[in-house]
């Protein structure tokens, strides 16, 4: 078989020489500038990349506000309710059934005016009973008062008597001196008439005596009998006035209001049987936060807006008690009560907490309860990360709380929940 040798091959037996390849000079400027660009973006997310206490988050998921420097109004708006000024509640004094029902709910009522008639047979039986008691009382009281006069007038009649004879004696003795000087009377019948007017004036004298004894006596005693007359009339009185309350009276004029009674429907003694309110004069009840239940107080101003008007209002009474997260204030009109305000109407109010100043503030909101006011995620000028700092506060507002440290005017502030960051110090923003 015969071999076909290429007529480059070399001689035989002999390495062929191998040809070195021939690079070009544009693959070189690629894989320049593809290490150059790899080693760019390695370098740039090696200076973003999170150090191990930092949190990376996205920047849409994250609400900002600015710092802002200006007038703070330390004002608290709030839902008030109009309710009656003067509230009176209608009671029944005495037990009974319902007999009948002389006004409607909802009527315009006079004070003293009958709104129902109660019936009470037992009562009535009880009333005569005692008024036929307390009358023989009575009669028992006079009869001793009257008793007491006639002794008095008795003593009169017999000290007058000593005196009227006293008088005669006297006159029988001068006559018998005169006829005893010229010889006619003896001295026996001088003696017997001086012996009438002895006996005459020590008469008068007992008497008169006796008479002041009593006198002291029956003034004590008849000072008690007018008392126990006094005292026996007024429970007269009083029992009498229980008759009386079995009518129901208004107790102040105003709008009647809960007032549902029916004929024949049983009420028990002091049972509250409506109320009645007043018409010309109106208070405002305000729920509010107990996170304000510190900063109110009587005397506190506030104001309403009712159309175009603002109506001044103060602070009457705080009640401190906290129900569902919210405690009550009552406001009352410090001039005029506007006029058409109805019972149940809803009125925005604003309390005013202190003086508007100003100050730095910042807008309420989720960081405030998660961090409690006393830190904050603040933005630094590229917006790339938010750094904690520990920031002071002061007043609050609804919309509003005053920063007193810790930021800058113009500085940025995260204001959503931080719950989610658990408290690390730097956010990286993508």
């Amino acid at each position: 078989m015969k071999t076909v040798s290429s007529p480059r091959a070399g001689p035989p037996g002999m390495d062929r020489p191998l040809r070195r390849p021939r690079f070009r000079a544009g693959r070189l400027l690629v894989a320049a500038g593809a290490v150059a660009a790899v080693a760019a973006l390695a370098a740039l997310v090696w200076r973003t990349l999170p150090g191990g206490a930092d949190l990376v988050v996205r920047s849409a998921d994250i609400v900002f506000a600015e710092v802002v420097e200006g007038p703070f109004e330390d004002a608290l708006p709030a839902r008030g309710v109009v309710a009656p000024l003067r509230t009176v509640q209608v009671a029944s004094i005495e037990g009974g059934q319902v007999q009948a029902v002389l006004v409607e709910d909802g009527a315009r009522v006079e004070a003293g005016q009958p709104l129902a008639e109660l019936s009470n047979p037992r009562l009535r039986m009880e009333v005569v009973a005692s008024e036929a008691q307390i009358a023989s009382q009575l009669g028992n009281a006079r009869a001793q008062a009257l008793q007491i006069a006639r002794n008095r007038l008795e003593r009169e009649r017999e000290i007058g008597d000593a005196g009227f004879n006293l008088q005669t004696a006297r006159r029988e003795l001068g006559i018998r001196s005169r006829l005893h000087a010229s010889g006619v009377v003896s001295d026996a019948g001088l003696a017997d008439a001086q012996s009438q007017v002895d006996y005459f004036q020590s008469r008068l004298d007992m008497l008169n005596e006796a008479r002041r004894a009593e006198d002291r006596l029956a003034s004590a005693q008849s000072a008690e009998i007018a008392e126990s007359i006094d005292r026996l009339q007024s429970n007269l009185d009083g029992v009498r006035a229980s008759l009386d309350a079995l009518v129901i009276h208004a107790p102040a004029s105003g709008r009647l209001t809960a007032f549902d009674l029916v004929p024949g429907q049983p009420l028990t003694a002091g049972a509250i049987v409506g109320q009645v309110d007043s018409e010309d004069a109106f208070k405002l009840v305000a729920e509010i936060d107990e996170f304000y239940l510190a900063r109110i107080e009587p005397g506190q101003s506030a104001q309403v807006r009712i159309g175009a008007d603002d109506w001044p209002l103060g602070v009457a009474r705080v009640l401190p008690q906290v129900t569902a997260g919210r405690f009550r204030a009552e406001l009352v009109f410090a001039g005029a009560t506007p006029p058409g305000l109805r019972r149940g109407q809803t009125l925005d109010v604003r309390l005013m907490l202190g003086d508007t100043r100003e100050a730095l503030f910042l807008p309420t909101g989720p960081w405030l309860s998660s961090a409690g006011g006393t830190r904050a995620y603040v933005l630094d000028a590229q917006g790339r990360t938010a750094t904690l700092r520990d920031i002071r506060t002061g007043r609050r507002s609804p919309t509003h709380v005053e920063i007193l440290d810790g930021v800058a005017p113009g500085e940025r502030v995260v204001t959503s929940s931080y719950d989610r960051f658990n408290a690390r110090p730097r956010l990286v923003l993508r």
